[in-house]
């Protein structure tokens, strides 16, 4: 039996206000004060942070961002840095989510704008670094996209993420990241990995990082499953001994579900 204890993130996306958020957190917090066997983060746009932040002081929810920029600063007109959400008190931080790679499973965009999002293993890679300088939990995501599950390459595609990721750490920088696996054909379209499978990725996950570094890294290291997560899924999905909580997005927008989602870890 694993001691690492669950880790449950909801992804806010592009999404809630920061009286929104600042209201979603007040009615969450009360619900998860005597949880210990759980760590519960949120992550609002960078907009929110600081009053979310302030709203979950005093609590046992942490707040993370969303995404990051790997230099420190410059001209680089739109971006936020680790300097900065480390002065905003940010515990972890997303990177290589599957949108900002360009890769949606739902795409609400034109097909001609995904471009915009052009994130490259090599990114992913100066951002976790970034993070790593300012104490930052990176959160890794890595995942395949439908046609690639078909085209059965999804270990490795996976591999060459985690590979591309943590190219140039070693075993004392990785230990304590988080990876989730996010099968792009899952996220938003309501389709959902069955459990059996996502243990089996999460798995082939596990052993990768341990190729990569060490065995106590990669079994100290904490993998989520990301992909329509939801209150009738979480438990099962959570009790597999690989996955060690979720990655949650459109359900970690409204306080029962998510809270439901949380008392499932």
């Amino acid at each position: 039996m694993s001691n690492r204890i669950k880790l449950v993130v909801g992804n806010w996306k592009m999404n809630l206000t920061s009286t929104q958020g600042k209201a979603l957190v007040e009615q969450i917090a009360p619900q998860i004060t005597d949880r210990t066997d759980v760590d519960v983060v949120v992550c609002p746009s960078y907009l929110t942070l600081t009053r979310v932040k302030d709203a979950a002081r005093d609590t046992a929810i942490k707040v993370g961002a969303q995404d990051v920029f790997w230099m420190e600063e410059g001209a680089f007109t739109g971006r936020v840095s680790a300097k900065m959400l480390h002065e905003f008190g940010c515990d972890f931080c997303v990177v290589g989510h599957s949108e900002t790679r360009g890769r949606f499973g739902k795409l609400e965009i034109p097909e001609s704008t995904v471009g915009y999002f052009a994130e490259t293993d090599e990114t992913v890679n100066l951002k976790v670094k970034a993070l790593l300088w300012y104490g930052i939990t990176p959160i890794l995501c890595v995942g395949e996209t439908l046609e690639e599950r078909e085209a059965w390459t999804t270990e490795d595609v996976i591999a060459t993420q985690l590979r591309g990721a943590l190219a140039g750490l070693d075993a004392a920088e990785i230990y304590g990241l988080v990876v989730a696996y996010e099968p792009v054909w899952a996220i938003g379209t309501g389709k959902t990995c069955e459990s059996g499978e996502a243990e089996r990725v999460c798995a082939f996950i596990r052993q990768t990082v341990q190729d990569l570094s060490d065995e106590t890294v990669a079994q100290t290291m904490r993998v989520l499953y990301g992909g329509s997560v939801k209150a009738s899924n979480a438990a099962e999905l959570f009790a597999q001994p690989n996955i060690d909580g979720g990655l949650v997005g459109g359900a970690s927008l409204e306080a029962a579900s998510f809270i439901d989602i949380v008392k499932s870890a």
